[in-house]
């Protein structure tokens, strides 16, 4: 990835272990998934999964859902330690280009924060299978402040933000 890393006023030390020890147990489409966090620091995440049978297509390669899922959840992680306690990030876009068929081992993601304000994030993430890389993506989130108005139905964002 890109030398030009920014730096950033915020890194939660504490948060980022954290991140590292919950995904050793996590629930959900991580848990199910087998996600884990190796590595986080101010701005940077890495992260692997392990290729099994079941998240093949019927060519026997590695369904794209399952790369969507993984680089979804390293695009939100990587921003924890960089919030303020009590907000949150959610993903609004985010764009994969898959650049290998992925059959077995590990994948590796590192992910990046290539621009963090008080509303937005852009992170970027590449995904390595066996040194090879197999995916590229970038995507942008919304930063939420504690107790701001989660809106739903049409214009979400736009009404979350008061805009």
């Amino acid at each position: 990835m890109s030398a030009l890393q920014p730096r950033f006023e915020h890194f939660d030390a504490g948060v980022a272990k954290a991140l590292v020890e919950a995904s050793r147990s996590a629930g959900g489409l991580p848990g199910y998934l087998g996600m884990r966090i190796t590595d986080v620091g101010p701005g940077r995440l890495v992260a692997e999964l392990d290729v099994r049978d079941e998240f093949h297509t019927p060519f026997e390669t590695l369904h794209g859902g399952v790369m969507a899922a993984f680089v979804d959840h390293v695009l939100g992680c990587v921003l924890y330690p960089l919030l303020q306690r009590g907000q949150w990030a959610a993903t609004t876009e985010f764009k994969l280009n898959y650049l290998a068929s992925v059959r077995d081992g590990t994948l590796v993601a590192e992910s990046r924060v290539v621009s963090l304000t008080r509303r937005t994030a852009v992170v970027a993430v590449e995904v390595r299978n066996r040194e090879r890389l197999a995916c590229l993506a970038q995507g942008t989130l919304l930063v939420v402040d504690p107790g701001e108005k989660r809106a739903s139905g049409p214009g979400g964002a736009r009404a979350a933000s008061g805009a």
